[in-house]
Order: structure tokens, then C-alpha cells, then sequence
């Protein structure tokens, strides 16, 4: 018989033993007599690499420990040589069904090379290096998805089902159903794990885990809690075997079982009042604590029972055997009084294991009689009575483990130790708990029952109501407007300028009228255009007009793009021969300029100052920084003799074409839209008017509020300059709110009146929600710490325990997916503690913006050559690649280096995945050590084709990631983001970091402060929050945060409102 525990965790894991290393692992199996160990935690690089070193092949997909690490200890087998197979947990929190999700979930695999693969792939989700368990953003689903693409041969396991908090069937965030969680990949789901708190008749009474097999396994975190729950398996050693017995039963004999009773969550109630309940007490009480209130903790009992459609006490047929075992440690504290860590039990434990062999032999196997001859007679009578089920049950729950007593105290009256060993059971209910009880006893449970069923009235009319909103809503998303927004999509004025404050429905408004002119006044398609100033813009409106329109109009010859888009288009239609100079190709430029004219500038300063000359915004250019006309056009010459244009060319030149070229010159669009109108500057002020020229329509629609662009020549008076261009411009302002609450929207206008002007207005449709907070913390760090422990807060805990502590009681409060969470800083440095502090709790974050593997010179020249024999016009690619690969120019000897490098790949890009090829180039180009080309090829194993890598590159986002298949597994994850960045999005729940003095507004040495546009930003920032605004600062407070309205607010030190809740603050960062 084969005995195996497949979850387990190594010290790399948060809140495990330091002895969580092969070594220990591997003494303690032989201890407890456990010939297959699972190594946990596979996803963490550290631990994988350890694993390498001190682990050698065994049978096939199985490892043994190397006789140089193994642990000699007296009385300890040292013929038996546990295996390991490889395995890890992955912690799933995402929102699924307008509920978030918190799913565990089992991996197997069949070697370390494949856990490195899977982890790859894994890694560009989420942070692998915080915590040996992860915590992924993704859909348990897609998880299982990747894995079989990955690893085939993997085995995918629902860890510990019926855990409340973090479970496929807890009460607090799992499904109803296999099917429900992983959809049309539920038939590659063959077995779930039970967990300690179950046992296989439990799980017998849910006929949906029929077609399931039942494993067990002890989800140790230190090496002497291995074996609490394992497998009893008949098979030959290998993987396949293994596979085999988890997912068809074929081999599997039986499970080893906790008493059910005995785990932290086995029946209902409350810790912190010390109350216990059954499943029919929790519903005589309508699941409020009788004590407190508060909502009661649902356990595994009550759970099954909700879901069962089998009574109590069902034998499903063909079931396995299980035994209901406790460790061999807490027998013997049972039967000498100590507790199980005391040295006089630790020293029976090893005198057993000397004398009778392994822990499970001497559980199950070994004859009473040699026990006794061997240990005493009581402890002999502990283990009978262990083996035949003879036991008192005190059962857990909310966190608190129960205890299983085998001997009642008349029978220990003599044994030392006794009240301190009674003492810790816990199992008396005193004070209010004791009354809570009695009255639920006394005749009062008719009241409670009534009171539940009121509420669950209550509940249900409620959640009716919210349906019947939320589908009205969903019928009239775009047909209902408002007066205003009526108003602006009907209007017939030849020139329309809507000035459309924050979350009035500007997108709405502007797809409205589109579809009023397609579906009312019958313009064509084709004689419709649409400016955005992003591509996701650009992108989310064609998508929202398809919705709309369906397949009643083709939107194949619309024109919906960004400034840039459209001018490429055009300049590609008249027959302009030109490659986009990308960011390292320009730097170059720049460099060579700076050296030759003996500029005193940077390559920042150069660009910065380039790029202001080329939008007419010479005036905005440092004192010192400006460029002489020679070098400019010295930049213009070069990069047009490479037939390069950079971004800023890209306008100017469509300028060029449509002022000079006969053949474009005078033609414009008929119906001409222009959103987010407030970031124009004067080049795309210019082209607007060079393409509305002629045209039958112009609108625009923005908010001068929102105007945040000034240093890229954006005006916030460029609606006043519309009416003086074109006076008879129709004015309409949408000043209705529907995305914030009104704490919200009166601090953020309180804020923005204080900028000159007339009044602004802006009304908040949704009402009275929860007060801004201004969270006071005494440094940096304090801050970022906050705001970790505030996302942690905001989401209801990210592991046990957090649940277990200072988080327990936030299921009562709406929890949130870690998507729904914005920090919002005002410069990109403000993220590094933040990292730091997120990183170190695995909660999982995306930063926009680019990625820094992404400026490395030795990933710069591998995307410049493989770009340039992807295009072999892409001489600038070609020029780049000489430089950064190989130090060279380009000349006629260095070109056959590039060409034999050019031969030697180009036939390999159309039959070779790119991640293959960037591996044979690191080993080529001795790049192996590289870290960013490690990045880089991480991310192409998630691509097809150079090509999809390449243009990923370019335009990807950060978090969706595209993988082979061509799917888009959408990473849940906190925002990080400047709040330029965060312009034009929206999040149930911001956090503005370091709303202080210094930083908001921004002070710097380089340049005089924009006070307006800095409160103009602020104001961006504000209005980004739905339903909460938290704003912290450290020292001295933004200016800003004075002119919010004391109503408004609610004022906190970091930190002071746990310590005043808990009675002592938890230490979140002990690495501090």
C-alpha cells in the first residue's frame, strides 16, 4: 500500500515552518511513513531552484531526495525513500457572476521542467516570487485552461471544496456547482479534495461529486503536519500511475481522514464571542451572532447541507473506504496529559517510532498488544479506541480547530496536567454565549425563526427590485437619454461643441449621435469620422456601436482612430513610402546630435524640446533647453533619408499633404467628431480644421476641467476658442453625474471651483454614499502600507489569515475584485514602495505604462533585428540592430555580419515559435543571464508567431494577456497609474497616494507649477472613484484638500482605526 499527501506547503509559503525544505520534508515522511509527498508550491522560482539542486529523478515524474541531504536521526527508518511529485496551490480571487470569487486550486505535474513552463506562463499574470501559494486574478477556468495547454499531462484539483473563504463551494465566495466554475471545462475536472473538514459521507450527500474521486491530503505548513488527511493508493510508483488513481480511482484504495469535527470550519458560529452552532441554531438565528450581531461564520456542515440532495447517514455505492485518524502525537498527549509539543511527549514519540516503526504503521497496523508492551496500556487503549471510532467530538469553527478526545476526564483524574489540558479544549460556552444558548433553548427560537424569515423576505423583494433595475438599465442603456444629452444628438447646428463633465455620459452621447445620424438621418457609414485621442478610445467605441447597431449597419467604412491612426491611413493611401521610427531609433538620433552640436541637454531634454518645437509650443521650452534650427533640421534630414517618420512627423507631414497635394488638397470628412476635445493642441487644432473644411458637421465633445495636457500644448480655452473660430457654435454642458456618489462629486467641485472661471455644476444622480476619506500616515512607507492593507480590507482578506484575524468580519461588507481598485499617484516614482508592500502580500497589480525589461539594450536589439527581417524596409530596424547587437555602423562589411545573422533566422520565423527563437538567440548571443531577455522570452511563449510578439510589443496592454490560442485571459488586478494616466476610466474604489504638499500640486526646480492644471488633474484623479475616495498623504496635506467641505470627509490616521478596533494593530510587513 502506497500511502501519499499531494498538497503541502514549503517554507516559501506565508505562515510555514522554516523547516520547509527537501530535507525536513523528507524526514518527516519517513517518520509518518509516507512514500509519495507532493513538493508544493512549484510556481516559486526560488523553490523550484532548490528542488533541482537537492532532488535527483526517481521513477518516471518522481523525484527522491540526494543521500547527501538526507537527515540522519535516531530511531527515524532510513530504508524507506519518500518520492516527490511535483505540485502547487494557486490562490484564485476574481468576480464571476457579480460575486468575487476566492478558489483554491491543487496542481500536479509530471516533472520540474514542466513546472518551469507553467510558470512561465503563469508569471505574466501574476506575481510569482511573494508567495510559494500565489494569488492569481484569474478565472479558475482560464487556470485550467493554460494548464492543459501547457502541461497535458497535469492533473487539475479543487483544493479543500467546502472551505468557507477560499473554496469551490465555500459559503462565502465559491459556486453551487462544479459546472458553474469551470463552464465547458468541468470533464477535465476528475477528482476534488475533500479538505480537513469533511469527510467522504459528507461529500456522498452532493450527487454532483458522484462522478468525482474523493482524495485527501494534509495541506501541511510545516513538515510535522504531514499526513493529517492522505491517500491510500495500490499502484506501482510512477507519475502515470499517480495520474491515474487521481482521476479514474483506478489504484486508489482509500483516503486517511481527519475527524471532520476536528477542522477549523466544521460547524457554524462566532470565535471572538465564543459561540459553536449547529446549521439548524445558525438559521433559528437568521445567521446573526445573538451576541454581537455580527453575520456568523458559515461552516462546512452547513454549507454541504445547503447543497445535499441526500439525507444524512446515505452509502453511495462503489464507495471507497476511508479511516478517521489523529496524529500519533496528540494520542499520546491525550493519554499522558501533556500537550503534544511537551519533551515527555516528544520523547514517547520517538521511542515508539524506534521500537514500532512509522507513525501510520503504528495508527493502523501494529498489534495492540506489542503497543502496549512497547508504550503502556493507556496509550495502547487510545490508539483501540482511535481504530474503532471510539472518540468525544468537540467540532470547530470560524477558524478554531475542534478537538477529538479519547478519553473522558474521570478516566485522567490521576494523569498530571489534567486542568491545563482541559483547560485548552475550550469547549464551555461562558457569560453572553452561555445566555445566547439558553435562550435559543428556552422557547425564544420561534421569534428568531420569524425574524430570519422576515429578512429573507425582506432580501428577496430587494434583490427582485435590483433585477428589475439592472435589466431597465441594460434596455435603455443608449435609447434613454437625458434632456441635455437629447439635446446635444439632435441638434442640427453645422457646429456643435458639448461640454460634458465627468461621468454625464460623454461616450454615451457621442455613440447616441452617431447612431441618431445613421438610423434618423440617414448618413452613410463612410461619411462619418471619429477622433480619439487613444486606441483603447478608438477601440471602445467601435465596439459600443456594434453593440448598438448589430447587424443592421456594416461599420467596416466608418473612420473611428486616433490623430495618428487616421494620418497614417491617409499618408499610406496617397503612396508615402515611410517607417515609424520607434523610441530606441530616435534616442540614437538624439545622442548623435547632443555629441555633435556639444548640446548641454539629455536625451529627455532633446526629445522633450523636439517634440514642443514640432507642436508649435516653442514657449513651453525650459530656459537652456531650446535647440538650434541647424540641429533640428539635421534630425528631419536624417531621419528622412531612412525614410523615417516619428510620431510628432506623422501630423505635420498629413498637414503638408492636404495643404500642398492636388489630389487631397480641399477634401474633408462630411461628419467629423472629435472627442476628448480639452487635450487638442495646435497641429491637431489645424488638422481638425484642414478636414472639417468643406464638411457638412463638426462636433466636439470634452470637459476644459478635464484639460491635463499642458506640457503636450493642450488648452483648457479650446472651447472658447472654437466659439471665437466659429461663432455660431451651439453650446450644450451635460452636468448630470451618474458614475460617482455625491461625497464624491461635491468634494471633487469644491475643489475645481476654486479655479477661475463661471460656476461649474454638476449634480450626482446616485446619491449619498460613503464619506471621502483623508487618511493622515506618518511617512512614505506608512503610506504604502496602508494601502496595501487597505486593498486587503477592501477585498475581505486574501488568505486564512487574514480571515482569521483582523478580516473576519468583512463578509459582511460588499467585497470587491482587486480590478475594482485604483492607486492613482502623480508620478511613476511614487509606485516603488508601493510595489514593494503589494509584492511582499502577493496581491496581485498592473502598472500602466511600459514595461522597464523593455528599455534594455540587449531586448532593444533583438526587437530591432527580428522587426527588420520581418520588414526588410524597415531600414532603421536594420540600423539598430547593427548598433545595439553588434557595436557597428552600417557599411558595406558590417552588412554581411547582420546578412549571415539575417539567413541564419528568417527561414526559421515562419515554422518556429518565438519563444523557441529568442531562446536559440540568447544561447547564440550569450544572453542566458540576461534578466530582461528572461522577461522577454517568458512573455513570447504567450504569442504564435514573431509577428503577434512584435505587434504585442507595440500595443499590447499589460493586463490582458494574449495566449496561444489567440484568448485574452484578463489578469484581476489592482490599478497602479499616474492620474494622467487615469484619464477617461472609471473604478468602484480609488486610493489617490500622497495627496500632500510637494507633490499635489507637483513642485519641481525644472519648471514653474501650473497651479490650475495641477487642481485640474486633481480633479481627474477625484472623479475616477464610483463609489469610495480614500486620499492619503504623509507631513503636510495638499492646499487642495483644504477646500473640500468638512461634510464631505471622514479623517483617519493610518493605521489608528485597527489598533482602536482589534485592541492591537497586526504587523502586515514583518519584513520592515
Amino acid at each position: 500500500m502506497v500511502i501519499s499527501d499531494l498538497h503541502i506547503h514549503s517554507r516559501f509559503s506565508r505562515a510555514t515552518s522554516k523547516e520547509g525544505d527537501p530535507e525536513h520534508l523528507d524526514l518527516w515522511a519517513r517518520k509518518k511513513g509516507i512514500h509519495i509527498i507532493g513538493t508544493g508550491d512549484f510556481t516559486h522560482p526560488s523553490w523550484r531552484e532548490e528542488l533541482k539542486e537537492k532532488l535527483e529523478p526517481a521513477e518516471e515524474g518522481l523525484y527522491k531526495l540526494k543521500k547527501e541531504y538526507r537527515i540522519q536521526e535516531e530511531g527515524v527508518p532510513d530504508t524507506m525513500e519518500p518520492r516527490f511529485a511535483v505540485t502547487g496551490e494557486i490562490s484564485s480571487i476574481y468576480k464571476k457572476g457579480d460575486k468575487v470569487r476566492k478558489v483554491h486550486s491543487l496542481l500536479l505535474l509530471p516533472g520540474l521542467e514542466e513546472a518551469d513552463m507553467l510558470s512561465a506562463r503563469l508569471e505574466l499574470i501574476g506575481n510569482l516570487h511573494s508567495d510559494g501559494r500565489p494569488i492569481l486574478g484569474l478565472d479558475c477556468r482560464d487556470l485550467l485552461e493554460i494548464m492543459l495547454e501547457t502541461v497535458p499531462e497535469g492533473i487539475y484539483v479543487p483544493a479543500h471544496i467546502w472551505t468557507p473563504h477560499f473554496a469551490m463551494f465555500g459559503a462565502f465566495s465559491g459556486f453551487d456547482s462544479v459546472e458553474e466554475c469551470f463552464e465547458d471545462l468541468t470533464p477535465y475536472v476528475h477528482a476534488v479534495e475533500t479538505g480537513l473538514s469533511s469527510d467522504p459521507p459528507m461529500n456522498w450527500r452532493v450527487s454532483n461529486l458522484d462522478r468525482y474521486q474523493l482524495i485527501s491530503n494534509s495541506d501541511a505548513h510545516s513538515p510535522a503536519k504531514l499526513g493529517r488527511e492522505a491517500n491510500l493508493m495500490e499502484i506501482e510508483l510512477s507519475y502515470d500511475n499517480l495520474k491515474k488513481a487521481v482521476e479514474t480511482g483506478e489504484g486508489l484504495y482509500g483516503t486517511i481522514e481527519f475527524f471532520p469535527e476536528e477542522g477549523k470550519y466544521h460547524y457554524d458560529g462566532h470565535r471572538k464571542c465564543h459561540l459553536c452552532l449547529t446549521p439548524a441554531q445558525t438559521k433559528a438565528y437568521g445567521g446573526k451572532c445573538p451576541v454581537c450581531g455580527r453575520k456568523l461564520t458559515i461552516g462546512v456542515e452547513h454549507r454541504i447541507e445547503a447543497l445535499a440532495d441526500r439525507p444524512e447517514g446515505y452509502e453511495k455505492q462503489n464507495r471507497k473506504p476511508f479511516e478517521n485518524l489523529m496524529p500519533l502525537p496528540e494520542v499520546l498527549a491525550e493519554a499522558t496529559g501533556h500537550s503534544a509539543a511537551s519533551m515527555k511527549v516528544q520523547k514517547e514519540y520517538r521511542n515508539m517510532l524506534e521500537n514500532l516503526g512509522a507513525e501510520f504503521e503504528i495508527l493502523r497496523e501494529v498489534p495492540i498488544e506489542d503497543i502496549q508492551k512497547a508504550a503502556g496500556t493507556r496509550i495502547a487503549e487510545g490508539i483501540r479506541r482511535l481504530r474503532n471510532g471510539e472518540v468525544e467530538r468537540h467540532p470547530g469553527f470560524d477558524g478554531e480547530y475542534g478537538t477529538i478526545s479519547l478519553f473522558r476526564k474521570q478516566e485522567l483524574e490521576d494523569t498530571e496536567g489534567q486542568l491545563d489540558f482541559f483547560s485548552s479544549l475550550g469547549i464551555s460556552h461562558e457569560g453572553k454565549a452561555e445566555e445566547a444558548l439558553k435562550m435559543l433553548l428556552s422557547g425564544k427560537k420561534q421569534l428568531s425563526e420569524e425574524k430570519a424569515q422576515g429578512q429573507e423576505k425582506g432580501n428577496a423583494r430587494k434583490e427582485n427590485m435590483q433585477r428589475e433595475n439592472k435589466n431597465s438599465a441594460q434596455k435603455g442603456q443608449v435609447e434613454i437619454l437625458n434632456i441635455k444629452q437629447q439635446e446635444a444628438v439632435e441638434a442640427l447646428e453645422r457646429t456643435m461643441a458639448v461640454i460634458a463633465g465627468p461621468g454625464t455620459g460623454k461616450t454615451k452621447t457621442l455613440i447616441s449621435r452617431i447612431q441618431y445620424l445613421m438610423e434618423r438621418r440617414k448618413v452613410k457609414p463612410s461619411e462619418i469620422t471619429a477622433v480619439t485621442f487613444t486606441n483603447k478610445a478608438a477601440l471602445e467605441m467601435r465596439q459600443r456601436l456594434q453593440s448598438q447597431l448589430g447587424s443592421r449597419r456594416s461599420l467596416k467604412n466608418m473612420h473611428i482612430g486616433t490623430f495618428h491612426e487616421i494620418c497614417i491611413e491617409l499618408l499610406q493611401k496617397q503612396g508615402l513610402e515611410f517607417t515609424i521610427a520607434d523610441e530606441m531609433q530616435t534616442r540614437e538620433l538624439a545622442e548623435e546630435l547632443i555629441g555633435e552640436y556639444g548640446l548641454n541637454l539629455n536625451v529627455k531634454q532633446f526629445q522633450s524640446s523636439l517634440s514642443l518645437i514640432k507642436n508649435r509650443q516653442e514657449h513651453r521650452i525650459p530656459k537652456g533647453e531650446s535647440l538650434p534650427e541647424a540641429c533640428v533640421r539635421q534630425y528631419q534630414d536624417r531621419l528622412g533619408s531612412l525614410k523615417a517618420l516619428d510620431f510628432d512627423d506623422i501630423l505635420t507631414e498629413t498637414i503638408r499633404l492636404l495643404k500642398d497635394d492636388p489630389k487631397v488638397k480641399g477634401k474633408s470628412f462630411s461628419y467629423l467628431f472629435v472627442d476628448e476635445f480639452q487635450d487638442i493642441n495646435p497641429v491637431q487644432y489645424e488638422l481638425m480644421e484642414l478636414w472639417n473644411q468643406g464638411g457638412r458637421e463638426l462636433f466636439v465633445i470634452g470637459d476644459p476641467e478635464q484639460s491635463i495636457y499642458g506640457f503636450r500644448g493642450s488648452d483648457a480655452a479650446c472651447f472658447e476658442n472654437l466659439q471665437k473660430d466659429y461663432p455660431e457654435t451651439r453650446v450644450i454642458r451635460l452636468e448630470e453625474n451618474y458614475r460617482s456618489v455625491s461625497s464624491v462629486v461635491d468634494s471633487a467641485l469644491a475643489v475645481i471651483s476654486q479655479n477661475p472661471g463661471q460656476e461649474r455644476k454638476l449634480h450626482a444622480v446616485k446619491g449619498d454614499g460613503e464619506k471621502v476619506r483623508i487618511v493622515e500616515a506618518s511617512g512614505e512607507m506608512a503610506q504604502a502600507i496602508f494601502a496595501a492593507k487597505e486593498i486587503n480590507r477592501q477585498i475581505g482578506g486574501i488568505d486564512m489569515l487574514d480571515i482569521e484575524n483582523s478580516f473576519e468580519r468583512e463578509t459582511e461588507r460588499r467585497q470587491r475584485r482587486f480590478s475594482d481598485i485604483a492607486i492613482l499617484y502623480r508620478t511613476h516614482h511614487q509606485a516603488r514602495l508601493l510595489e514593494k508592500c503589494l509584492k511582499q502580500e502577493g496581491i496581485p497589480y498592473v502598472i500602466a505604462g511600459r514595461d522597464e525589461f523593455l528599455d534594455s539594450l540587449e531586448v532593444q536589439g533583438c526587437i530591432s533585428f527580428f522587426r527588420s527581417i520581418l520588414n526588410p524596409k524597415d531600414l532603421l530596424a536594420r540600423r539598430e540592430a547593427l548598433k545595439l547587437l553588434w557595436d557597428l555602423p552600417e557599411n558595406a562589411v558590417t552588412s554581411q555580419v547582420y546578412e549571415i545573422q539575417r539567413e541564419t533566422y528568417e527561414p526559421l520565423l515562419k515554422r518556429t515559435k518565438p519563444h523557441k527563437l529568442i531562446q536559440r538567440w540568447r544561447k547564440e548571443m550569450r544572453q542566458e543571464e540576461d534578466a530582461a531577455m528572461d522577461c522577454l522570452e517568458r512573455m513570447a511563449i504567450l504569442h504564435k508567431n514573431m509577428g503577434e510578439l512584435l505587434e504585442t510589443l507595440s500595443t499590447g496592454q499589460e493586463s490582458d494577456i494574449l495566449c496561444c490560442s489567440g484568448k485574452s485571459y484578463a489578469s484581476d488586478a489592482v490599478t497602479l497609474m499616474t492620474m494622467h494616466g487615469a484619464k477617461g476610466l472609471e473604478f468602484p474604489v480609488v486610493l489617490v497616494l500622497g495627496a500632500q504638499e510637494g507633490k499635489v500640486p507637483l513642485e519641481s526646480a525644472a519648471y514653474e507649477t501650473d497651479i490650475e492644471e495641477e487642481r485640474r488633474l486633481f480633479y481627474v484623479g477625484m472623479t475616477r472613484a464610483k463609489e469610495e475616495l480614500i486620499l492619503t498623504y504623509a507631513d503636510k496635506p495638499s492646499p487642495f484638500l483644504a477646500d473640500i467641505p468638512e461634510a464631505c470627509i471622514r479623517k483617519e490616521r493610518a493605521g489608528k482605526a485597527a489598533k482602536e478596533k482589534q485592541g492591537e494593530q497586526m504587523s502586515l510587513f514583518e519584513f520592515l
